[in-house]
């Protein structure tokens, strides 16, 4: 059992329940996610099955498209609802003229500080279990992209964004970098992710509803779908033969560093990246279950 699931997750489970209820139905199979949402957050949860968790950080780096809705003129240690909310006192009400004007400054490559209440580690412990504890947490500002951000609607205080992002992101963040831009505070009450890809809430399957393992088979994408963002090579048999063996082969992708290698059929055989002495060698290889 080899492939990529896309699991709709509900809100008020994390992304480590939904990987529960796949590894109870699948066991002894592997299985894991990629990119976690936060138990407030809905929507797209990607998790490789068998030999598709070799390929996580292949999905990881694909673009993410989120729907998130914030409130305006408050704010929470957290960034978010599931934090003790405040209410500012006489805040600003901006114009839907100056949200957007102030959303360029969030376009493109930017630095963000990720929230005191997030995984990330310090001297090894989690950020979230030191801010827990009432310890001051400086978490050092990274960068992120974002491809495009604009605004679905706007009711004050109430305003919904779409955002596709790449990997790191925090979108809470966003809504407080965006806030403070126009002299208030936001939390983020609602998040979904549409998509990570061409994996599409529309077309993800809900874990906690008629789920079991044959829902599991009838919904397993083939592992090609995990390096979408990677240049497709097609091989014949000598290719694939070579790939078995854990040899170079030779194929001709124009100013990549690294390549899907397909069959056919459309099977993902091999990653490969160029080798020191010519040719390209797998870095990832599952030629021989198709040999």
């Amino acid at each position: 059992m080899h492939g990529i699931l896309n699991l709709n997750k509900p809100a008020g489970k994390t992304s480590r329940d939904i990987v529960n209820i796949v590894q109870r139905l699948i066991r002894p199979v592997k299985t894991g996610h990629a990119g976690t949402l936060d138990p407030l957050a809905t929507g797209v949860l990607v998790c490789p099955v068998g030999h598709g968790t070799k390929l996580i950080e292949y999905i990881q780096r694909l673009p993410k498209t989120y729907v998130a809705k914030f409130i305006l003129g408050k704010k929470s240690e957290t960034e978010d609802i599931e934090g003790h909310v405040e209410t500012l006192i006489n805040p600003p009400q901006p114009s839907r003229e100056q949200i957007d004007a102030a959303l360029p400054l969030l376009h493109g490559k930017i630095m963000q500080v990720p929230p005191a209440f997030s995984a990330l580690k310090i001297a090894g412990k989690r950020a979230y279990d030191l801010a827990r504890q009432g310890k001051k947490v400086e978490l050092a500002a990274r960068e992120i992209e974002i491809y495009s951000i604009e605004v679905l609607a706007y009711h004050y205080p109430d305003l919904w964004l779409e955002i596709r992002c790449g990997s790191g992101t925090y979108v809470r963040s966003l809504g407080r970098d965006l806030a403070q831009q126009l002299g208030t505070e936001a939390v983020m009450a609602e998040l979904a992710r549409t998509a990570i890809g061409n994996f599409r809430r529309e077309d993800a399957v809900n874990p906690c509803e008629g789920f079991d393992r044959a829902t599991i088979e009838r919904s397993l994408l083939p592992t090609v779908q995990a390096v979408q963002g990677l240049s497709q090579v097609t091989v014949g048999q000598e290719d694939i033969v070579r790939l078995v063996h854990g040899k170079l082969i030779s194929i001709d992708v124009a100013e990549a560093r690294e390549a899907a290698v397909v069959d056919a059929a459309g099977n993902l055989l091999a990653v490969v990246q160029p080798g020191k002495e010519g040719g390209w060698r797998s870095v990832r290889n599952f030629a021989n279950d198709y040999l």
